[in-house]
């Protein structure tokens, strides 16, 4: 395959189905997208992906195709549908001499006032507009046309920055957007329509006219805005042949359109705007559902060059279409408080989560979105006039200096996790939900509390939006348990909550596709295989070369994790594998066997903020009970001077890039093998066992206020004060029992609690020392006068 077509997109709902457009096994199709935009694109598919925050940040987008660029090779197509995303698309065709739309072809569909001018001098009925650089510009405009005037920019999409002015005290009062060439045109109270369609490059093809049901200037105010396709014949007529003037002055190749036009009382048609794309809101899904047509299809398809899949013209006598926004009911940024969905005859609607934060622009993010078919133009007006005054979208406003409110869903085990919800609450308004009432909890949460099924997305979702909504201050969700790792990435993907996807965290959750990713990303890691029975354990064993090391697709705590030496201990170790549970985590189908990794094992915890990975932690791990990978404990210490640290920390960040892990705080493991790290796995939560404790006692970083940071959107501190050593030693009975009495302040199993040593049990541990000095060596000794400090009872398991 010598063809590589990069597409930069933006949407999060499924506007484009690019698979659909193009053979991805066929073709090196690639994608500059944002996190939240993955969803509805075909990944697994892709030669590759590279996330930025925003596609309009050109910088990061320009890295992104650099990045593609190195990977597989230079570009032959660069697709954009998005508006906003079409001029630095222009702009790389022509510094790649690549075909498609560039700058000067553009130019006209982007710059309204050169727009103007173009339709004026093909005879094009259009608005007068002109430079608008100052106040006195537009007085003089206003001079000669009249009040009031629209002040717009000269390039801008969806009436951003566009203002009604009246009168001259208006003007004065009025401050120009900074950095913003405008543009001013009279004001007329006409209706609006719009037209969308293709242009074959000589003539209109297939294409509809729609009047709008208020404005979309009207929308940024508050206001509902609806659109009803037009069925009078007569009409039609006029507006297809002013259309048909207007592209072809406009557009000099093939091009899918969106033309908006003025409707005067008397019957004239001016031309507003023209765009070289789809048009907006829900037009590409009503062209598609109702008229079998898609628009995004048929952009594509000219972008690329390959064949426009529309037909010559839509059947006669075919359904009408008509869409409806419905806005919040205060200006973002806000909270949903409530949703009431009349069934007044849309045939479609996507409504926000109640608790859902709204603060992004653009149509797709704007409220309640209905979609609408019928028999004739009165009867989709009539359905959509009705639901939009039987549609109530309540909304708070979130005031972002208020004090914000942080819901931890689950809380783990005391021993474990006291000190990070002491923590945490130390510094955040901290509310929690969990399956039951909390106990020990009740000191840092107060009432701040709902009990939920915390393995179901909808009752959690439900709970932390009771729990968010009725504060001015702003939300957020975090969770450092395991097993609800996936629960609450979906909770902050329903609320809008920043958060690691919930794509990234299965691809950490599965040990299978973690390997896979990181295999096809050239990160450093196991060889590995999926094996269904022990049969293919065993000559998968024999493929990668003994030892191997045998594990369970998504299981935490090395449970069912074996290092096998002989084929017949594979067999044994698969079957282990299989049979291992951990609570609340599905083990998934088959087991993995992979390479063994030789040399020190480490943990590496990093703070991931808009996709920049900073280490703030790295723990040297003591492992014991083998063949099993017990971690016996952890030590902290200096490590930048190390020989490994730059490459440590360059296969962490080239591991964190390939899983898509942009928003959180992570825990990844790795072997510093002969041949350099490799990557064990890699956890989208913090550390557990006390490392992130350790850290903090060792260099003065808070690791759960960095958590709490990301998810409330803030920058983290993540500087240290200080450079010391910390270690933890975990203390175990030297055979499965009961734990009868046991005297030390570090202990983690109280009398009763039932030990039983791997492979059988889970962290069987009595106790745990945490030492901290200047170096290792101070810990080791401080930890081993601990160890003779401690008193136990035992009663052997079974006895």
């Amino acid at each position: 395959m010598s063809d590589h077509v990069i597409v930069i997109h933006r949407w999060t709902d499924r506007y484009a189905d690019y698979a659909a457009y193009l053979d991805h096994t066929e073709h090196r199709v690639s994608y500059v997208t944002t996190e939240l935009a993955t969803d509805h694109l075909p990944t697994e598919l892709a030669a590759a992906v590279r996330l930025v925050d925003s596609t309009e940040d050109e910088k990061a987008v320009r890295e992104a195709v650099g990045s593609l660029i190195e990977h597989i090779g230079e570009p032959t197509r660069i697709v954009a549908l998005q508006e906003t995303d079409l001029d630095l698309a222009a702009t790389l065709r022509d510094e790649f001499a690549l075909p498609g739309p560039g700058v000067e072809e553009l130019r006209p569909v982007r710059d309204k006032l050169l727009m103007a001018r173009r339709l004026t001098r093909a005879g094009v009925a259009a608005p007068p507009t002109a430079e608008a650089p100052h106040h006195a510009a537009v007085h003089a405009f206003a001079a000669v046309h009249g009040w009031p005037v629209l002040v717009k920019p000269r390039r801008g999409t969806a009436s951003s920055h566009v203002t009604r002015i009246d009168t001259p005290d208006q003007l004065a009062a009025y401050a120009f957007p900074a950095g913003i060439d405008m543009i001013v045109q009279p004001w007329l109270p006409d209706e609006i329509l719009h037209v969308d369609g293709v242009y074959t490059g000589q003539r209109l093809g297939v294409w509809r006219a729609s009047r709008y049901l208020n404005t979309c200037l009207d929308f940024t105010t508050g206001h509902a805005l609806g659109s009803v396709e037009l069925d009078d014949a007569a009409l039609l007529q006029r507006v297809g042949a002013l259309t048909q003037e207007a592209v072809a002055a406009l557009l000099p190749h093939a091009t899918v359109f969106h033309l908006e036009l003025f409707l005067g009382d008397t019957g004239e048609l001016t031309v507003l705007e023209l765009g070289a794309r789809p048009g907006g809101a829900e037009v590409p899904f009503v062209w598609r559902e109702v008229h079998g047509v898609d628009l995004m299809a048929a952009a594509f398809a000219h972008q690329t060059g390959t064949p426009d899949p529309t037909p010559a013209a839509l059947p006669t006598g075919g359904r009408v279409a008509g869409w409806l926004l419905v806005p919040p009911s205060v200006p973002q940024p806000c909270r949903v408080t409530s949703v009431d969905v009349p069934d007044s005859g849309a045939y479609a609607h996507r409504a926000p989560e109640v608790g859902r934060s709204m603060d992004r622009s653009g149509y797709e993010h704007a409220g309640v979105r209905f979609r609408f078919s019928g028999a004739d133009s009165a009867e989709v007006e009539a359905a959509v006039l009705r639901t939009a005054r039987q549609t109530v979208l309540v909304c708070e406003p979130v005031d972002a200096a208020a004090p914000p409110r942080l819901v931890l869903v689950g809380c783990g085990n005391p021993p474990y996790r006291a000190y990070a919800l002491q923590a945490l609450a130390a510094t955040t308004e901290t509310a929690l939900v969990q399956p039951h009432e909390p106990d020990w909890q009740r000191a840092h949460i107060g009432d701040r509390f709902l009990a939920a099924d915390t393995s179901d997305a909808d009752a959690t979702t439900a709970a932390v939006a009771g729990l968010l909504t009725g504060r001015p201050g702003p939300g957020a969700v975090l969770t450092w348990d395991e097993t609800l790792l996936e629960t609450t990435a979906e909770v902050a993907r329903r609320l809008d909550l920043p958060h690691l996807t919930p794509r990234a965290v299965r691809a950490c959750r599965d040990k299978l596709t973690t390997r896979r990713i990181l295999t096809a990303a050239g990160v450093p890691s196991a060889r590995f295989r999926h094996t269904h029975d022990r049969a293919t354990a065993r000559l998968a064993a024999e493929e990668l070369g003994l030892p191997v090391v045998v594990k369970p697709r998504s299981l935490a705590g090395s449970v069912g994790v074996t290092l096998a030496d002989t084929p017949e201990e594979v067999e044994r170790a698969w079957e282990r594998a299989c049979t291992s549970s951990f609570p609340g985590i599905d083990p998934l189908a088959g087991a993995i066997v992979e390479e063994y990794l030789t040399g020190p094992e480490i943990s590496v915890d990093c703070v991931v903020e808009q996709g920049v990975v900073r280490v703030v932690n790295v723990a040297r791990k003591r492992l014991g009970f083998a063949p099993s990978f017990e971690e016996v404990g952890h030590l902290v210490a200096p490590w930048r001077h190390e020989p490994w640290a730059l490459d440590v920390e360059t296969v962490v960040t080239a591991a964190h890039t390939a899983l898509a892990l942009r928003t959180g705080v992570t825990h990844t493991e790795l072997r510093l093998t002969p041949a350099g790290p490799r990557v064990v796995e890699v956890n989208g939560r913090l550390g557990g066992d006390f490392i992130p404790l350790l850290g903090q006692l060792a260099t003065g970083v808070d690791q759960v206020a960095a958590a709490a940071a990301l998810a409330l959107g803030r920058a983290p501190a993540l500087t240290p004060s200080r450079d010391r050593c910390a270690e933890v030693r975990f203390l175990y009975p030297g055979y499965d029992a009961v734990v009868r009495s046991l005297d030390v302040r570090g202990a983690v199993a109280g009398p009763g609690t039932v030990l039983r040593l791997p492979p059988h049990g889970i962290v069987p541990r009595l106790a745990a020392l945490i030492a901290v000095g200047d170096t290792p060596e101070d810990c080791a000794a401080a930890l081993e006068r601990a160890r003779h400090e401690v008193r136990y009872a035992l009663q052997r398991f079974g006895s």
